[in-house]
């Protein structure tokens, strides 16, 4: 494959761009999900490409890069410091290195989705359209679902200490690991590492601070920055195990309340749930790229 590897602020970096370096192009900056990483794209599941295999073999008018996002709970959902080193390291290597317009859009799914929405919403400037599958959204639904069940593996298996979890915890032997290491994630990048929820699984006024960082609640401050981009490509499978096809439709309404041309959203529920939805990414490239164009 024609992917150009690079080590950037300690993170591996790939990006892909068209063969005829005479013209600009368009980029498009691929944010993974929470417990993946930039590598993690060219792993290959039996008898099906990967994504950067696809990419090489369809040559987009753009330059494509994937983001490393990797922490040590499995991300950091694309906000703080992770939001800092894409947009004053990565952007500007990226258009030091190869013949970029300017123009610029997110891709990403679950979180990674979620990153791509926020960014685009806080820099307008740097980022110019979304693509958007299943993003993290509607937090009181889909974020919440957890808590319960996170409540119950506390005090089931860690005498209902979080410190205790991570003291023993040698990686995702359980349903309850994975959970517990999503929620974990989350109240370190939308608070202070405390979880919102008491030992029976009530919300706790913590979790406003999480709330406020919802794009659905974002959307309506940041209407400039909507009525500014170019394109939303959100879709999500109406089974998703997350509810994350409930918080697409949230999105989608807060997004057009804030002004963004209908004609410039698509919007799909299609059948599924959370995970199989890797063949949608080409579609939704596509999309974002010819928005992207001059």
């Amino acid at each position: 494959m024609s992917w150009d590897a690079h080590e950037l602020g300690g993170r591996p970096l790939f990006a892909w761009a068209p063969a005829d370096s005479s013209r600009s192009y368009p980029t498009v900056y691929v944010l993974h999900a929470h417990m993946r990483s930039a590598r993690w794209w060219f792993n290959v599941d039996p008898f099906a490409p990967s994504y950067p295999e696809v990419i090489d073999e369809v040559a987009p008018e753009a330059v494509v890069v994937l983001v490393d996002g990797w922490t040590d709970v499995g991300g950091g959902q694309w906000i703080g410091e992770l939001a800092t080193y894409l947009r004053d390291e990565v952007v500007p290597f990226i258009d030091e290195a190869y013949p970029t317009n300017g123009l610029r859009g997110l891709q990403g799914k679950s979180s990674g989705g979620y990153g791509a929405l926020v960014n685009a919403m806080e820099r307008p400037d740097l980022f110019h359209g979304v693509a958007a599958h299943a993003p993290d959204a509607l937090f009181e639904v889909t974020l919440a679902h957890g808590f319960p069940a996170a409540a119950r593996e506390l005090r089931e298996r860690f005498d209902g200490s979080l410190d205790t979890f991570w003291a023993s915890f040698a990686g995702l032997e359980s349903h309850g690991d994975a959970l517990l290491v999503e929620l974990t994630a989350a109240a370190r990048a939308f608070g202070d590492g405390t979880l919102p929820f008491d030992p029976e699984g009530r919300v706790l006024p913590v979790f406003e601070r999480w709330l406020a960082h919802d794009p659905v609640r974002l959307a309506a401050g940041s209407d400039e920055a909507v009525r500014s981009w170019r394109g939303v490509w959100l879709d999500a499978g109406s089974r998703d195990e997350y509810y994350l096809d409930l918080g697409a439709s949230a999105l989608r309404d807060a997004l057009l309340a804030a002004g963004l041309p209908a004609e410039r959203l698509h919007f799909e529920l299609v059948d599924g749930g959370h995970s199989g939805m890797s063949h949608r990414y080409p579609l939704s490239l596509a999309w974002l790229v010819e928005r992207l164009q001059n």
